[in-house]
């Protein structure tokens, strides 16, 4: 008996970037396949060029046959982008541009960053072991409002009497929909959400705690929700990280509180992350930069980027598929396959084949 079921076809804009880039999409794309193949899906994988390699190739940091491909695109997932052979290049026209005008055309408004410490990187955090074991948190960071968007915004005046003006603004509607994904996913966790802000100093924040605990009383009055001020809550993080559940905050804090709780595992190379909510395909990419002075090497480490293929697989629906990346990251750190961004000396593909290996056992 034959089976006429067809595969479900995953279709990703792979866009390998700059530097380490490519090293590290290509482990990610490997292990992502031998997980979604078993299981009946399909990557229809098409590659497009964006950064230095597009503005190479093309004159254009994010030409449009890649904008074209990201939004015809299920998901979208990144390497890197940058590196001192673009820096003399003007600002138009530099890499960065084109990873801001992706951004823009994707218009995902909420950053997702899991930040956890498993058992095999305990030793490694620069904090205590019994500070950090146990970490586990998301941090849902609001990524297109905020000081960094808000008007007006200027310098004005001559020295030495200069006036610089940032203004930090949220509208309700903004607030509403970052929240609806921080509740969402804190029901899919350990039920709970810390929202962090500073509403005790500024009008903006009093806004953003109203329509906060709103979203929680009238659709999610069975997920708990706490509001932390950003001072305190940034020292809780390096004293109690593991107080933390699903971590909600406006742009501008969740910049600051997500670099500093990436130094909890010891390293950037096993932090993925996305940007997801625009209505269209999620962007997914590791945390850390394209590395030049490692490219070509082979000694890149991929954890971030394939962990950042499980935060895909868990935006498209197949959490199964995520649950076996992570076990497989997680199976080749306690066999203390790690690469030299952790004190080891395992490559690029070892690596990728261990996580494969245990992905799939």
């Amino acid at each position: 008996m034959t089976n006429d079921v067809s595969p479900r076809v995953l279709n990703l804009a792979w866009l390998p970037g700059d530097g380490i880039g490519r090293e590290v999409t290509e482990a990610a794309l490997a292990a992502m396949r031998a997980v979604a193949e078993p299981a009946g899906v399909a990557l229809a994988v098409a590659e497009y060029p964006i950064g230095g390699a597009a503005f190479d190739a093309t004159g254009d940091p994010f030409p449009a046959v890649t904008r074209d491909g990201v939004l015809a695109a299920d998901a979208v997932l990144l390497g890197a982008v940058g590196g001192p052979a673009w820096d003399t290049l003007p600002p138009e026209r530099r890499p960065e541009r084109g990873l801001l005008r992706l951004r823009a055309a994707l218009g995902g408004f909420a950053n997702l960053r899991p930040v956890a410490v498993p058992d095999a990187l305990v030793e490694r955090s620069p904090l205590r072991p019994e500070i950090v074991r146990g970490t586990d948190m998301l941090i849902v960071r609001e990524l297109l409002g905020g000081v960094y968007f808000g008007e007006p915004s200027f310098v004005t005046g001559d020295a030495p009497e200069r006036e610089g003006v940032s203004t930090m603004r949220y509208q309700e509607v903004e607030i509403r929909r970052v929240a609806e994904v921080a509740f969402q996913w804190a029901e899919r966790r350990r039920g709970r959400v810390t929202s962090i802000d500073k509403a005790n100093v500024l009008a903006v924040s009093r806004l953003w705690r109203d329509v906060v605990s709103e979203v929680q009383r009238t659709r999610y009055p069975h997920v708990d929700l706490e509001h932390r001020y950003v001072d305190s809550a940034a020292m809780d993080l390096v004293l109690r990280p593991t107080d933390f559940d699903v971590v909600l905050t406006g742009n501008l804090f969740g910049d600051i509180l997500s670099d500093l709780a990436a130094t909890l595992p010891g390293s950037l190379g096993v932090l993925p992350s996305a940007s997801v909510g625009g209505g269209g395909p999620g962007l997914f990419e590791p945390i850390h930069g394209s590395a030049p002075s490692i490219a070509g090497k082979g000694i890149a480490n991929p954890m971030g980027t394939i962990l950042s293929g499980a935060l895909l697989f868990d935006d498209v629906g197949l959490p199964e598929l995520a649950a076996a990346l992570r076990r497989g990251v997680g199976a080749a750190l306690g066999q203390g396959i790690v690469p030299a961004d952790l004190g080891g000396t395992a490559t690029t593909d070892a690596v990728a084949r261990a996580v494969i290996d245990h992905a799939t056992a």
